[in-house]
């Protein structure tokens, strides 16, 4: 069993850790860290132009990814958040480009306590990123993702077996406009979100 501190310590060092989240297993990298970011990639093989979905503990942090938070995207978050709902915002200049698509990066908080306190521990955002290669099903417990990497190269936090179910919405929020890029666990609706698009 690993714990948090080894977990977070992991991340400092530019490792991947596995970790459980309210849905499925995740992928753990620090990402503001260029070659752990990398490294994640390649041990997924994810396509270079797919960016990587983020956690952050609060506000603090989310703060120093993203430029702008309009009132439309506070609302969304003082509704949903903890949970399933990906908000992708208008970065920071400098962000990395592997946690940038069409200028905004992918936020959320998890509700899932493990992660919570992996993300408070690490200090910084880390990826959430599913714990399989690319194309395949997301795992819902710690040895499916030991079966994926059948020579784990990475830590795996074990939280027992997650809920599984759908992937968290991913809405993207520019200003007053809210644009649906996957339907998941949290369904929104005119009213929750301003214009809708």
């Amino acid at each position: 069993m690993v714990d948090i501190a080894a977990a977070a310590a992991a991340i400092a060092r530019g490792e991947v850790v596995a970790f459980p989240t309210e849905t499925f297993y995740g992928l753990a990298v620090d990402a503001l860290n260029e070659s752990a970011l990398s490294k994640l990639r390649a041990l997924k093989g994810r396509a270079a132009e797919k960016a990587f979905s983020l956690l952050v503990s609060g506000r603090e942090m989310l703060a120093s990814l993203c430029v702008e938070i309009s009132p439309t995207a506070e609302r969304l978050m003082a509704r949903y958040w903890p949970g399933p709902l990906t908000l992708a915002l208008p970065a920071r200049p400098g962000v990395p480009a592997s946690i940038v698509t069409e200028g905004c990066v992918a936020v959320r908080v998890s509700p899932h306590p493990l992660a919570q306190a992996l993300v408070e521990s690490a200090g910084r955002p880390i990826t959430a990123t599913s714990a399989n290669p690319a194309g395949a099903a997301p795992p819902r417990t710690a040895s499916e993702v030991a079966v994926y990497f059948s020579s784990p190269r990475f830590l795996i936090l074990d939280g027992g077996t997650t809920p599984g179910g759908q992937p968290s919405t991913l809405a993207r929020v520019r200003g007053e406009s809210v644009q649906v890029l996957r339907q998941g666990a949290v369904v929104l609706a005119g009213a929750d979100a301003g214009v809708m698009e």
